[in-house]
């Protein structure tokens, strides 16, 4: 806890014999006043330099260099790519290194490619950006920001995933957790699970000893988003698991299955403190916050979870009629099934 410079000067006008003035003013408060500023300063220094010592406290590069120790690195961020498909002039070139875009996001082409006879040409972009910011949905990617001759028209047939941000603090440390709680040692499940997670890209998995006969291990794997991951994740965690795993183990690598939780209910709402629809925005974010929390984690959702969650809400009063994928009761989740938000109704 920091202590204050008043604290300071207190502590320190006490030292000093009350047979001289140290009233406000006076030549010995007027000494100490800067010296307890700056040892105000120090002690706060003090604070944080014990809050970097530990892995619960420290954050950022100091959370890095703590990890470190253990042999754990932070997961960098990566570039969403993808595929996308020009019209054009047939013969035209498209150049490796063009920008296409969407309303918000550039990638460029790393690839060149010629228009066949179809009048179109499947060409690899790239985000110009780090992060999440380049999963974009199927068809989003529309324009061309320089005008390209020859070039007419450009869209992405299907949605990008392969985007993923740096990891966060939070991910770091349950790594930190996960390795010095749950050792790993000669290919045990725990070391498999630490590998797994190693990958950027990768935010959950959940491993499956012997589950073919001996010597085979499944590992299931979500992605950083809890979603179930792309194909290409997959393949990522596959091979990096090859170079790791001992000698003679069979080991299965797959993604999560999403499991849609539809979910309707009747509302009260309190006076005009908000709309149906303010609610039902703040209703979804906090179940998506919820099933981030349960993934790969929990055999089911949890009936009163979802009714505690809308109760809570700004502005409801009251709830009534509430089902979980039609039904008013717990939906369980098989082994490798984690939940996304389906259909909300609320009336």
């Amino acid at each position: 806890m920091t202590i204050t410079k008043e604290t300071l000067k207190t502590r320190m006008l006490a030292d000093i014999s009350n047979d001289y003035d140290k009233s406000e003013g006076s030549f010995f408060f007027d000494a100490i006043a800067p010296v307890a500023i700056e040892l105000e300063k120090s002690y706060s220094s003090q604070d944080t330099i014990l809050e970097h010592a530990f892995v619960d406290t420290a954050t950022g590069a100091y959370l890095d260099r703590k990890c470190a120790e253990l042999g754990l690195s932070r997961k960098a961020a990566t570039k969403a790519t993808g595929k996308v498909q020009i019209t054009g002039a047939i013969g035209a070139t498209v150049q490796k290194g063009i920008s296409v875009a969407t309303e918000l996001v550039t990638f460029v082409t790393t690839e060149s490619a010629i228009i066949g006879e179809s009048g179109t040409a499947l060409v690899s972009v790239e985000c110009e950006d780090n992060g999440s910011i380049g999963n974009v949905a199927a068809n989003a990617i529309k324009y061309f920001p320089i005008t390209i001759e020859g070039l007419i028209a450009v869209t992405n047939p299907e949605t990008f995933t392969s985007g993923y941000d740096a990891e966060t603090d939070k991910g770091l440390r349950d790594r930190y957790h996960d390795k010095v709680n749950t050792p790993s040692t000669s290919g045990n499940a725990s070391h498999y699970e630490q590998w797994a997670k190693s990958v950027t890209g990768v935010g959950g998995a959940k491993i499956f000893p012997t589950w073919n006969g001996p010597g085979t291990v499944k590992v299931v794997i979500c992605d950083s988003n809890k979603r179930a991951a792309d194909s290409q994740l997959v393949a990522s965690v596959a091979a990096y698991i090859e170079t790791q795993r001992p000698v003679g183990a069979t080991v299965t690598t797959e993604s999560v299955a999403e499991k849609n939780i539809d979910i309707t209910a009747s509302i009260v709402i309190l006076g005009n403190t908000t709309t149906i629809e303010q609610v039902n925005s703040s209703f979804q974010s906090e179940i998506n916050a919820y099933f981030k929390e349960t993934a790969l984690n929990q055999t089911y959702i949890s009936y009163a979870r979802i009714g505690s969650i809308l109760y809570d809400i700004y502005g409801v009063m009251d709830y009534s009629d509430l089902e979980l994928n039609g039904e008013a009761r717990n939906v369980i989740l098989s082994d490798t099934e984690l939940p996304v938000i389906g259909t909300v109704v609320l009336s």
